[in-house]
């Protein structure tokens, strides 16, 4: 049969299918190429510098925090370094998970879910280290070195933590540094705080956190596809440390008034204390003692949940500096106000003579004197010397409360102090416009009584307190109260001295002043603290017992103690001056001091008994007038 009767040649349909198909694979082979040629001839220095950028990064170099001193010298923190465990979350299979966070829940001693949630909480995305401990011992770092391949994502770093040489006995003014919050970092991330920096959380670590911190420095390194570093190139800027901190603490006085109020809180049963001692001519703190107390170490070395717990339950709350922090009806200690209004107003003279009674009526109710008795007729010298509360009833009236607001806000009363530490709170001063704005009210009578004695709606910290008896002592100014007296460079040179900030001049006459110091003086004559008139050295200050709370089954109030003391620049007593008066007059002391005591219901006024111990520790006296008996619990009533 003839075969193009039966279609196309089959050979020439091979032949025409193989040209195509080599056509095709010359096309590709072509295309190929020409996209190799651009990727490695034309384009090739463009992604050879891609591939080095992903290689080679910038990361900071830590610098070292500045160190805290005490106003002699002795150094108070010291940076030490540690092991710690830090966890990149991108390279921790989630299969893997369980059994990694078991192992290093075992090895650190820390629970689980603890583990998780700081993992799950941490800052950045899932290739950024998370720091799950502080601290680690070294037997543990290297076993967790040693599992490296078991434990994927974890990692061994180095770095310096805080050890705070005198632990509670400064935690309160010291504070603490921490990781950084998720919420912190947002507000500081611009600063150039990383995600798994640390920041000062409390006290002088927080508010002087930027001089403490110093600059970080910068450096190019080499890291390989899981993104650890191999190499450091160079570095571009050197790490600057931190500028350290001189206090105007003095490590003794804080000693010596940690001793005093712990010996009256043991006796007692106190739950919270007071002690501060200040310098009247300048504002420094030298001692601000808050107890109950805290280690700050605990928190530099990575306090666990449970331990965090177990401080915000502990009986008298030691997380809370109480000297700064919390509000208290400070009592007969405000009858400085009283009467130095009352005198700077002219309501009455040094000499005027004002009637006492048992009690003073108001609309059918009674306003009782401490000792239900009252002391016939007063002038200021011993109303303020006896305390008498139907004496400074009268002159509050007299000023009424608005006038009484007025000179309670010179003295620094109702307004944060300044001082250089966090969580200060302002206190409540009232006034007929707070009393209308607030409960839609007028101010009546017995509230301005009341008022004049700092008690009803008073309120204030004990750092107002001391700092508004310092500026009675010191003839009229009102410093801004500081715990850091210079910055220091970290050579020792001085970057800041501080010099004393006035708030305010006192608007009144030196000379009602000075009454008011020799009133305070009598105070100690008069025998209204027994016997700390007997001390060897002069002293002058003023008692104040402060109700609050619910009355008892017997109708009693319990009630704080307070008591602020001040000795002149020289304060032996001499023989030309047989009561201390004109020592007491003069406006140089350097030294005052406040205790306080919360719901003391002792029998005498504490407070005073921890000041009379401080002065006999402070000053080295060769006597001890101390009088436990006064320090028995009796819901007494009476200083």
């Amino acid at each position: 049969m003839d075969e193009t009767l039966g279609g196309a040649d089959p050979r020439g349909r091979l032949w025409r299918r193989f040209v195509v198909f080599g056509v095709i694979i010359v096309l590709v082979v072509a295309a190929l190429g020409a996209r190799l040629f651009t990727l490695q001839i034309a384009n090739g220095g463009y992604y050879a510098g891609l591939a080095r950028e992903n290689r080679l990064t910038l990361q900071p170099v830590r610098s070292a925090r500045g160190l805290v001193y005490d106003r002699n010298g002795r150094q108070l923190v010291d940076n030490v370094p540690t092991f710690t465990v830090k966890v990149r979350p991108g390279e921790l299979p989630m299969a893997q998970r369980p059994e990694v966070i078991a192992r290093l829940s075992m090895l650190l001693d820390i629970p689980e879910p603890e583990i998780i949630e700081t993992l799950d909480r941490g800052a950045g995305n899932r290739f950024e280290l998370v720091r799950v401990a502080t601290d680690v011992p070294t037997d543990v770092a290297r076993v967790i070195a040693e599992e490296h391949l078991s434990l994927p994502g974890v990692e061994i770093g180095v770095e310096a933590r805080r050890e705070y040489l005198y632990g509670p006995l400064v935690s309160h003014v010291m504070g603490f540094t921490g990781a950084v919050t998720g919420e912190e970092l947002e507000r500081v991330g611009s600063l150039g705080y990383l995600h798994d920096d640390v920041i000062g959380k409390q006290g002088v670590e927080r508010t002087y956190e930027e001089v403490l911190r110093g600059r970080y420095g910068v450096e190019e390194v080499e890291r390989d596809a899981r993104g650890e570093v191999v190499r450091v190139r160079r570095t571009l800027q050197e790490p600057e440390a931190g500028d350290s901190l001189e206090l105007s603490l003095d490590v003794g006085i804080q000693q010596d008034a940690e001793k005093a109020m712990k010996w009256a809180m043991e006796i007692v049963g106190l739950e919270r204390g007071v002690v501060i001692v200040m310098n009247p001519q300048t504002g420094e703190i030298l001692a601000m003692v808050s107890l109950p107390t805290y280690d700050d170490n605990a928190f530099a070395r990575g306090i666990t949940s449970a331990q965090y717990q177990a401080l915000l339950e502990a009986p008298g709350g030691p997380l809370k500096n109480y000297a700064i922090s919390e509000n208290f009806p400070p009592g007969s200690t405000y009858k400085l106000v009283t009467g130095t209004g009352a005198l700077a107003d002219g309501e009455i003279t040094d000499q005027t003579m004002i009637p006492t009674k048992p009690y003073l009526s108001v609309g059918g109710y009674r306003y009782y004197e401490w000792n239900k008795q009252g002391f016939g007729p007063l002038d200021i010298y011993n109303g303020f010397g006896h305390s008498s509360d139907t004496f400074f009833y009268q002159l509050a009236g007299m000023l009424g409360i608005d006038r009484l607001a007025f000179w309670g806000s010179q003295f620094g009363f109702g307004e944060r102090t300044g001082v250089d530490l966090p969580n200060e709170v302002p206190g409540l001063l009232p006034t007929s416009e707070w009393k209308r704005r607030v409960l839609n009210e007028r101010i009546y009578t017995g509230e301005v009584y009341q008022a004049g004695i700092g008690q009803g709606y008073d309120s204030f910290t004990p750092l107002q307190v001391i700092n508004a008896y310092c500026a009675m002592i010191n003839g009229g100014d009102l410093y801004r109260p500081r715990v850091v007296r210079r910055i220091l460079a970290p050579d020792g040179t001085v970057v800041q001295d501080f010099q004393p900030e006035l708030i305010r001049k006192l608007p009144v006459d030196p000379e009602v002043l000075r009454t008011m110091r020799q009133a305070s003086r009598r105070v100690l004559t008069l025998n209204h603290t027994y016997n700390l008139v007997d001390l060897p050295i002069v002293v002058g200050g003023k008692t104040g017992t402060a109700e609050f709370g619910i009355r008892d089954s017997k109708g009693r109030l319990p009630y704080h103690s307070w008591f602020v003391g001040f000795v002149p620049k020289d304060p032996q007593k001499r023989a030309s001056d047989p009561e201390g008066m004109e020592a007491i007059s003069r406006d140089d002391s350097e030294l005052a001091v406040l205790a306080f005591a919360y719901d003391s219901r002792t029998t005498g006024n504490v407070a005073t008994e921890v000041v009379k111990y401080f002065l006999q520790l402070h000053y080295d006296l060769d006597v001890d007038l101390r009088q436990r008996w006064l320090l028995e619990r009796d819901n007494f009533y009476g200083q």
